[in-house]
């Protein structure tokens, strides 16, 4: 009988958090199991660069899977949300536990709305897909990158370096600085990123042991949703790095997925809503991203490529 599980984690604050979470509901489901917490040091954590810079697909789980390859650890507890659409091969998303609130938030200095910060705004985020859907709702704003932990972004606000700054719900709920939140931005304004405020346990594909003592930590309808989000993710070969926003949710035994693509200036949109019974998850992403395509979403994407590199659909000053 398996006596002990080995967690692996980034050492954020945030991360750790996470995995302190995922350790109680462990030793909760089974009594007696010894769980350590293994921390590991990804590239996304040893780079100061902006995600835009560096490339966000892996750079905070790459490490994570490879400790699992090496055996170093038994199960990796990630930020869905940071997880490329493709699993390194022998590895297996095996679970997924209950998911937090997806939805942004902004928090400013002057307690503003998106809707009342005055035109000019200096907002921070570190998400294209963040500023091409602000800049869509506020084309007046200086949407302006922003690096760093929630705490280092919530003192960089402070300091005034920022009129607002929008996150995610989630990470300041699981810190407990839900107190900071000034508003909750509906999805239909800021539809949020692929498997956003759910988190991916994963484990290697032949280890059936660690499968089966991660099955009580799973929930069902997070798990279709986020299978369904991954689907659109990977059809475009995408991680984080990419203005493509996805939610999956489950109503009885309904799944419905609704997604955008966008180009960096927030002018063009593209949205794409379907439905299909929670067990055909996989196949209603794959067929989301299909409708997205045929309607010219890899179009966006290239001239997004061109606004990283100061192309003409990156409003100057703004990105």
């Amino acid at each position: 009988m398996t006596t002990s599980i080995r967690l692996g984690t980034r050492s954020s604050q945030l991360a750790l958090a996470q995995t302190h979470s995922v350790a109680a509901a462990l030793r909760m489901a089974h009594p007696g199991l010894v769980v350590e917490i293994v921390t590991v040091r990804t590239s996304g954590d040893r780079r100061s660069e902006s995600l835009r810079k560096i490339g966000g697909q892996g750079a905070f789980t790459r490490e994570l899977e490879l400790a699992l390859l090496d055996g170093e650890v038994d199960v990796a507890v990630h930020s869905l949300k940071d997880l490329p659409g493709t699993v390194l091969p022998g590895l297996v998303l095996a679970a997924t536990p209950p998911r937090e609130d997806e939805r942004d938030v902004v928090i400013s200095r002057d307690e503003c709305t998106l809707a009342a910060l005055p035109c000019g705004s200096r907002v921070g985020t570190g998400s294209l897909r963040r500023a091409a859907q602000l800049l869509r709702a506020r084309p007046d704003l200086e949407i302006a990158d922003i690096r760093g932990n929630v705490d280092t972004r919530l003192h960089k606000l402070d300091e005034g370096q920022y009129d607002a700054i929008v996150l995610a719900a989630a990470g300041l709920r699981r810190l407990g600085r839900s107190n900071h939140i000034g508003e909750y931005l509906p999805v239909e304004l800021l539809l949020p990123a692929p498997g956003q405020a759910a988190l991916g346990l994963e484990c290697r594909s032949d280890d059936q042991t660690t499968q089966a003592l991660l099955t009580p930590l799973n929930d069902a309808p997070t798990f279709a949703a986020v299978t369904a989000e991954r689907a659109v993710l990977r059809a475009f070969g995408a991680g984080c790095r990419l203005p493509i926003a996805a939610l999956g949710r489950v109503e009885g035994e309904q799944l419905t997925v609704h997604a955008r693509v966008l180009n960096p200036a927030g002018t063009l949109a593209l949205d794409v809503r379907d439905h299909a019974p929670s067990t055909e998850a996989e196949a209603l992403g794959a067929r989301v991203a299909a409708a997205l395509l045929s309607q010219g979403a890899a179009v966006l994407l290239e001239l997004q490529i061109e606004g990283w590199k100061g192309g003409r659909d990156a409003p100057p000053g703004r990105l």
